[in-house]
């Protein structure tokens, strides 16, 4: 595992202030809804995202999942940091670093 992917799977992922998690009963699916945004939330997506609460580290993550999915380690791994890669990209997710602060980079 690389340096990199090791630093944030000890970082703690969290929503972006102004996103909120949504469920929409028209379309009858979880959305998260930034301002002028609206994505629709497939349900792994949406118990990743119940996760990210600032104080559950992206390697917490992948292990709750692990109890629930059988996938192996990897993919899990994977398929959280996708997720939260690319909403950390369109800003509405930060990492929450050991020093309290937060950033919006992404983990690239």
């Amino acid at each position: 595992m690389s340096a990199d992917r090791k630093r944030y799977l000890s970082q703690c992922p969290r929503l972006a202030g102004f996103a909120r998690i949504i469920f929409d009963s028209v379309r009858e699916q979880w959305t998260l809804q930034a301002p002028e945004r609206v994505l629709v939330l497939d349900d792994t997506s949406k118990e990743i995202l119940d996760f990210c609460d600032g104080k559950t580290t992206a390697a917490q993550i992948v292990e709750r999942l692990l109890e629930e999915y059988d996938a192996p380690a990897e993919m899990i791994e994977n398929d959280v940091l996708a997720v939260l890669d690319l909403l950390c990209e369109k800003t509405l997710l930060e990492w929450v670093q050991d020093d309290g602060e937060s950033r919006n980079a992404s983990k690239k």
